[in-house]
């Protein structure tokens, strides 16, 4: 069974049922896993067809549009002096000065309502041509808005206004830039930050930003500060009779106690690192990825204690893993795609291949599933849509112009899709 915040107004209940998706307040949605209760979602779009609105964003980011009631917000870099360039054999970028900011636009109509500059960072360090510096998404809860930069700053604030209510600094050493988002438990915000000089999780206080708790990373076994990275964000869940917090990192997945940050478990995964992709949990048990190196996707029961990699690992695989893009969960159906744009489909249980299919396109940010759909975005613009079950069937591909990283959000009749320069609401015109 999920946990759900109940700080969050997730869906309209009527005679106790959920019968509407209103809100998306954070990466992955409300439950953080890709899911979608939302009704009548688009199933056809482009340039000119299905489109309520298009709006030019006035920086660069890869983070993905929070929604809450009538407002929409998103980080962005307005970057000056940028050079992209091989550094240490990656595809990088260099600035000489970023503006790290957030906009509050309205739903109905895209119209850019406030703008307020957070952090300003001369000569920031490089990030990713994947990356940028800023990728983490927000978390909205009623009146308060937590917007995360990495080692660069968090900042709260007022969610009508826009002004600042508090800011802090947690520095580390991410080396391709920042990737992990914040979640909100209760009164605490929770960070990852697991970079090549330092790997920990802190949650600060959401009314002052000052830390409650801090609990360090299971040791890594390398001398490569490289091999120490990683970008997950962590998945909360009541699981085992307890509520849990699942973050893998490099070489370790962990289940903390989100209260304390204590832990209750933890499985070694290998050597991987450099993990974008976020878990997923059912069956009572999380399934994740172990990025760098050799991909692999794990199933490990969430109901141990201790180190539990001998006796709780359920199954795992190497075929297709994705680095980057996150896994959905339906039922006894687990889907994903590689980063190379390879969808597939097992068996939630058992590991077991159901199908496999080619979309001919890398795929970055992560499939959101809907109305017993699973839409598959692709870097290049075009969304793959794919019916839920035991054999592909593609229900339709829509094709926007540029760049697609960001993951979307998906309610009532509506995505709201960002590309590398605009946001775009997609539904019924």
């Amino acid at each position: 069974m999920r946990l759900i915040l109940s700080a969050f107004v997730l869906a309209m209940m009527v005679n106790g049922t959920l019968v509407a998706e209103v809100n998306w307040p954070q990466l992955r949605g409300p439950r953080g896993d890709g899911t979608s209760l939302a009704t009548d979602v688009p199933l056809h779009w482009s340039e000119t067809n299905n489109l309520e609105w298009k709006v030019n964003l006035p920086g660069r980011g890869r983070s993905s549009p929070v929604v809450l009631g009538n407002r929409i917000w998103l980080t962005l870099a307005v970057e000056q002096g940028v050079v992209r360039k091989r550094i240490e054999g990656d595809d990088m970028q260099t600035a000489e000065h970023v503006s790290l900011e957030v906009v509050c636009l309205d739903r109905a109509t895209g119209k850019i309502l406030w703008r307020t500059p957070l952090f300003v960072v001369e000569n920031p360090a490089p990030v990713h041509w994947f990356n940028s510096w800023a990728t983490p998404t927000p978390v909205i809860e009623p009146g308060r808005l937590y917007c995360d930069f990495g080692t660069f700053g968090t900042a709260c604030l007022n969610a009508k206004s826009g002004t600042i209510l508090w800011q802090t600094r947690l520095p580390l050493d991410h080396q391709v830039g920042p990737g992990s988002s914040p979640v909100l438990y209760k009164k605490l915000l929770v960070l990852v930050r697991d970079g090549r000089d330092a790997q920990y999780l802190a949650a600060l206080d959401t009314k002052t930003g000052k830390e409650v708790w801090k609990t360090d990373r299971p040791p890594i076994n390398t001398s490569s500060p490289n091999l120490k990275k990683s970008f997950v964000t962590p998945l909360l869940v009541s699981g085992g009779g307890r509520p849990q917090m699942i973050s893998p990192g490099a070489h370790w997945v962990v289940s903390y106690d989100p209260a304390t940050g204590k832990e209750n478990w933890r499985a070694r995964h290998g050597e991987g690192f450099s993990i974008g992709s976020c878990p997923v949990f059912g069956n009572g048990m999380a399934y994740f990825s172990t990025g760098c190196m050799k991909p692999q996707l794990w199933a490990v029961r969430v109901d141990g204690a201790g180190d539990v990699t001998t006796t709780h690992a359920a199954w795992k695989t190497t075929r297709q893993v994705p680095v980057m893009s996150s896994p959905v969960l339906l039922g006894d159906e687990l889907y994903w795609t590689s980063d190379d744009g390879i969808a597939n489909c097992v068996d939630a249980r058992g590991g077991e291949v159901i199908w496999q299919e080619r979309m001919n396109e890398q795929h970055l940010a992560s499939p959101l599933l809907a109305e017993g759909r699973i839409y598959f975005f692709g870097k290049d613009g075009k969304t793959t849509v794919v019916k839920a079950g035991k054999s592909f069937e593609k229900l339709a591909e829509n094709q926007l112009e540029g760049v697609v990283v960001a993951t979307p959000a998906m309610l009532d009749h509506t995505i709201f899709l960002r590309t590398d320069t605009h946001l775009y609401r997609i539904g019924k015109e």
